[in-house]
C-alpha cells in the first residue's frame, strides 16, 4: 500500500471516529499531495519519496509555526501545530539520531578527503546520502559539518 492510499485510509478512520483534529491534519496532508501531483501534470502519480519529501515539508513548516507561536506567547497554537507534526511524522521514516548524523558526517569526510570549511557542500551531500532512507533535518547535518570541519 503507497503512503497515499494509507492516508486516505486513516482520513476515512478518522471521519467514522469523529476526530477532527487528526482529520483535518490528514486532509491539509492531502491537499499538499495533490497540488504536488498537479504541478507536474494531471497524470503523474507521486513516487513514496516525493510524498515523503512533501510530509518533511510539511513538518517543517509547523515546527517554525510551533517556534512562532511560542515566541509570541501563543502556547495553544503552538500545541496544535505539535499535534499536526504528531500525526504527519506516522508517515515519515525514523529520524536520525545525532550519533547517526555525526557518523555519517565522520565518514563523509573521511571519503571525500575534506580537510576545510570550503568543502562543506560536498560533505555534506555525501552526507546526505549516508542518510538516506531516514528523516533528516538538513540543519542538523549542516551544524555537524560545520562543527567537524571548523
Amino acid at each position: 500500500m503507497s503512503l497515499l492510499e494509507s492516508i486516505s485510509d486513516d482520513m476515512k478512520d478518522a471521519m467514522r471516529s469523529k476526530d477532527s483534529d487528526r482529520l483535518s491534519t490528514l486532509r491539509m496532508a492531502k491537499a499538499a499531495l495533490m497540488n504536488e501531483q498537479n504541478k507536474n501534470g494531471a497524470d503523474y502519480v507521486l513516487s513514496d519519496d516525493e510524498i515523503v519529501k512533501v510530509l518533511q515539508t510539511l513538518v517543517k513548516q509547523r515546527k517554525d509555526a510551533a517556534d512562532q507561536y511560542k515566541s509570541g506567547g501563543r502556547e495553544d497554537l503552538a500545541e496544535k501545530e505539535l499535534s499536526e507534526i504528531t500525526v504527519l511524522q506516522r508517515y515519515l521514516p525514523r529520524e536520525a539520531s545525532d550519533d547517526e548524523i555525526n557518523a555519517a558526517v565522520s565518514a563523509a569526510i573521511a571519503e571525500t578527503g575534506a580537510g576545510s570549511i570550503k568543502d562543506m557542500g560536498t560533505v555534506m551531500k555525501a552526507a546526505m546520502v549516508k542518510l538516506s532512507g531516514m528523516s533528516v533535518d538538513g540543519k542538523k547535518v549542516n551544524e555537524a559539518v560545520r562543527s567537524s570541519l571548523s
